[in-house]
């Protein structure tokens, strides 16, 4: 993991807002963009998600991760009536903990095991308050129970194996550095940001099924779209039309089927990387 550092960092408030901009921007198969949106959200609904949160996560290391997601949701809500960015903050809001000038993967683990029941009600309240799509209930834990009286990461712990947000409170961030990395390497090949970003979301959905697509559509479908993202990698490597197609037709089948096969989960972690390379000045804020 990079560790260099450029001399004047974002703020996290600033880099929660860019990363989440540059995240909805970039045409990812399958989730909202400028000139492809949902029945019931958009992607002006993103912007202004984008930019209302950004003063909130600025304030994390005095609320607290948990009340700085419950607090960025309530502010999301009363902004656009609506979830645009409920997962991407359980992942943003730990990162913006880590201090200053300490690389994320170096403080993440300090940050997470600080976290405790105090975090998980918070959390709890936002998930109820985000009215996110795509919940269902679950065994244990269920964010339409009462909350546990644990702390955040033994409960994101009972969730690991079917929600990949909650699977990096327990992978100490892996798939987040990952993604971040691989960015960063395609930016190293002359890759424009936002091809990075597809390329990046691409491989995710090639190696991991998302999670959102799994519990709205099944397992079945979900690795059906992780077949589908490795096919369109590999015509990557023929012309640049065959590829553009190939993106095209994989995004058409995703928004198919009223967007339930949306994979929601890959995008926040795709933002979550972003926030990681602004914050660490490994991704400049005029590379787009």
């Amino acid at each position: 993991m990079c560790s260099t550092f450029t001399s004047t960092l974002l703020s996290p408030g600033a880099a929660a807002t860019l990363a989440c901009l540059y995240e909805a921007t970039a045409p990812k198969p399958g989730n909202v963009y400028p000139g492809a949106k949902f029945e019931d959200v958009s992607y002006s609904d993103f912007v202004v998600g984008s930019v209302v949160i950004g003063p909130i996560v600025e304030q994390t290391a005095d609320l607290g991760v948990g009340r700085a997601v419950l607090e960025a949701v309530r502010a999301t809500r009363q902004a656009v009536g609506t979830n645009t960015n409920l997962g991407t903050l359980l992942l943003i809001a730990p990162l913006a903990a880590v201090p200053a000038g300490v690389p994320h993967a170096d403080g993440i683990g300090a940050v997470l095991s600080g976290l405790t029941a105090y975090d998980t009600r918070a959390v709890y309240e936002a998930i109820r308050h985000s009215a996110a799509g795509g919940l269902g209930r679950a065994p244990q834990a269920d964010v339409f129970d009462e909350p546990p009286r644990e702390p955040l990461v033994d409960v994101m712990r009972l969730a690991a194996d079917r929600d990949l947000v909650a699977r990096q409170y327990t992978n100490q961030f892996a798939d987040v550095f990952r993604l971040a990395d691989w960015i960063t390497d395609d930016l190293a090949s002359r890759s424009r940001l936002s091809e990075a970003i597809v390329h990046a979301h691409l491989r995710q959905l090639a190696e991991v099924p998302d999670s959102l697509i799994a519990r709205k559509c099944g397992a079945d479908v979900a690795a059906e779209s992780s077949r589908r993202a490795a096919a369109v990698l590999a015509a990557r490597h023929s012309d640049d039309n065959h590829y553009a197609a190939a993106v095209a037709d994989f995004d058409a089948w995703l928004r198919a089927d009223g967007h339930r096969r949306n994979p929601g989960a890959t995008a926040d972690l795709i933002a979550a990387a972003l926030f990681v390379l602004l914050r660490e000045g490994r991704l400049h804020w005029t590379a787009w």
